[in-house]
């Protein structure tokens, strides 16, 4: 993601009527244009507290700091599996969670669960015959169960934005 390539996005809240504040209304949308992916979120519940250092990822906060929205993409220079790299991520970012959605696709998988008192969900998608990675990742407090259950439907609302990227071009070029 370049620097400035955030811009608001007209966001379709029709079937999100939760009455949770005004979160809904205004969102920024995050595109990549080097790896292609896109996603959105709510300016309100994220925002950027400093410039970006590289295109391939950015970490967004809570305005508390007690959130965090991680989006990235890169190419897997490793070339690892995708169960290989979801086995990394188990390992690395949540050892000892407590898993309560899971879902391994062909090009795709889920994580979430619990780690301590945080709560996390993370999709991770590779794209391009496992060329690229592309994902995002929110981390938030488990308590109290009222901002549980806001930062779940945060969730909810951000997961159905994302779209994983195939390069610049969109054929893996």
């Amino acid at each position: 993601m370049r620097q400035g390539s955030a811009r608001l996005l007209s966001f379709s809240t029709a079937g999100l009527a939760w009455g949770v504040g005004d979160w809904r209304k205004d969102w920024a949308t995050l595109e990549n244009a080097r790896h292609g992916f896109l996603i959105a979120y709510p300016v309100e519940v994220f925002q950027q507290k400093t410039d970006p250092t590289t295109d391939e990822g950015r970490v967004l906060y809570s305005p508390d700091g007690k959130a965090q929205l991680l989006v990235g993409a890169f190419a897997n220079e490793d070339q690892m599996t995708l169960r290989a790299y979801r086995d990394y991520l188990l390992q690395a970012s949540y050892a000892g969670a407590e898993l309560d959605y899971a879902p391994v696709r062909r090009t795709w998988f889920v994580l979430s669960g619990t780690i301590g008192d945080r709560e996390f969900y993370e999709r991770v998608s590779f794209t391009c015959g496992g060329r690229l990675i592309n994902s995002w990742a929110m981390i938030y407090p488990i308590s109290p169960k009222v901002e549980n259950r806001f930062y779940d439907r945060v969730v909810e609302a951000i997961a159905r934005t994302y779209t994983p990227g195939a390069g610049r071009s969109g054929n893996c070029e």
